[in-house]
């Protein structure tokens, strides 16, 4: 379980988090919605240890680590997909995966195998230059490497950016699958009637303070989302 308990974080001189709670569950998939500049990203980043909080706990299971560095976070099972994707451009395919899964908490054989079972298309360019991937592939091969920490709670922030439609789809459907398989997820995504659409839990932020949360079903029904996604 991931527990979030008064966290405040700024970005440069500015409070972009306000003592903010949030939780969760084991199997869970929730999502944080809000507008361009809510404190998304600030937040995520601050559990993921990228990002110092101001203030607050962060605690994933029993262990508290919201001081720890980005490496000790996944070590603890927390894994990041960061806006911006992040591969290895000079590394194959293969090579950015087995240098996840070797830089992780679990050396498991099999996790590539799963990787491409859920992204096909990453299997047919295990050779190929990450850097020359499309921007969906490159989306995909991003949350591979995550999954080859075989994280406890995964962490993805705005996976839909800049991909088409069909790639988006494609993107969705895997994320919806590791759900059902028994992953923990954590979900900032401006489409929110995608992420409505698949999520157990949302949360919507504005102005770095959670201003409602709930079921799909109530925030769907919640002024703050009628107003600000279903206009």
């Amino acid at each position: 379980m991931l527990n979030v308990s008064k966290l405040s974080a700024s970005y440069g001189a500015i409070q972009a988090v306000r003592a903010i709670d949030l939780s969760v569950k084991v199997g869970q998939f929730a999502v944080l919605l809000g507008a361009n500049g809510a404190g998304k990203s600030t937040t995520l980043r601050s559990i993921a240890g990228l990002h110092r909080p101001v203030a607050g706990s962060v605690r994933l299971g029993e262990r508290e680590i919201s001081s720890l560095p980005l490496h000790k976070v996944v070590g603890a099972g927390l894994a990041f997909v960061p806006e911006g994707r992040m591969v290895v451009a000079p590394l194959t395919v293969e090579e950015n995966l087995e240098l996840s899964r070797f830089s992780g908490r679990n050396r498991d054989n099999g996790l590539i195998d799963h990787v491409y079972e859920l992204f096909p298309r990453l299997k047919e360019r295990r050779g190929q230059r990450a850097g020359l991937l499309s921007g969906g592939e490159q989306q995909m091969l991003a949350i591979g490497r995550a999954l080859m920490a075989k994280p406890q709670m995964l962490v993805l922030d705005e996976p839909s950016m800049g991909l088409a439609p069909s790639i988006v789809d494609l993107v969705f459907q895997a994320i919806v699958r590791l759900h059902k398989e028994g992953q923990s997820i954590l979900l900032v995504e401006q489409n929110a009637a995608i992420a409505l659409s698949v999520c157990d839990y949302g949360y919507v932020m504005r102005r770095g303070q959670i201003v409602v949360e709930g079921t799909p079903e109530k925030l769907k029904e919640s002024p703050e989302v009628l107003e600000a996604y279903m206009s």
